[in-house]
């Protein structure tokens, strides 16, 4: 009886590992800037659709879920933190709607069963990160109004980025596609 309790706390600590190890991956995503036409380009979403992909739909969920509360406390884990404010003030701004897109595009990669067809894992994450762009644009046109040009701020500006890191995405996923999934079930 002891041997179990023990594999429980076990397991307990290995998914509080993950959990942390995870958002905090996923903060330094947000943090990074790469230089890249026509705006800098940040690896996040390519971490949120590997979250999903690797730890599968309730872990990757649940990643994403403790990165957006780490932020809503006041952690500067969100791309413009803490230079454009931070906490929940900061998170119900013009990102909301991304932010929360990350919980949906990360259990539905996670959902995904991906394998060594290029162009159907490709297809996938397009479908997952479709999700964070239209949440986003939902959001967006609510929070400034619908008549302005929400589609020109919100997704155009990322799409060539998006492309890329779905691209790449993509490719590690088909060579990689059986050791990818670490806790996926």
């Amino acid at each position: 009886m002891e041997l179990v309790k023990n594999l429980k706390q076990i397991k307990i600590v290995k998914y509080f590992l993950i959990i942390l190890l995870s958002s905090t991956l996923l903060a330094i995503s947000a943090k990074l800037k790469i230089p890249f036409y026509p705006v800098p380009m940040t690896m996040q979403t390519f971490v949120v659709l590997l979250i999903g992909v690797c730890f599968g739909w309730k872990l990757g969920g649940t990643i994403i879920i403790f990165y957006l509360l780490e932020g809503i406390v006041g952690l500067p884990v969100f791309s413009g933190t803490p230079e454009k404010g931070s906490g929940i003030v900061y998170f119900v701004g013009p990102t909301m709607g991304y932010l929360l897109g990350f919980v949906f595009a990360a259990v539905l990669s996670g959902i995904f069963k991906f394998d060594k067809n290029i162009v159907l894992n490709f297809l996938k994450l397009v479908l997952c990160v479709s999700i964070i762009y239209l949440l986003g644009v939902i959001w967006l046109g609510t929070l400034i109004g619908w008549d302005k040009p929400i589609i020109n701020l919100g997704i155009k500006p990322f799409l060539l980025a998006e492309l890329f890191k779905m691209t790449l995405l993509s490719i590690i996923i088909t060579l990689f596609n059986n050791k990818l999934y670490i806790l996926k079930k």
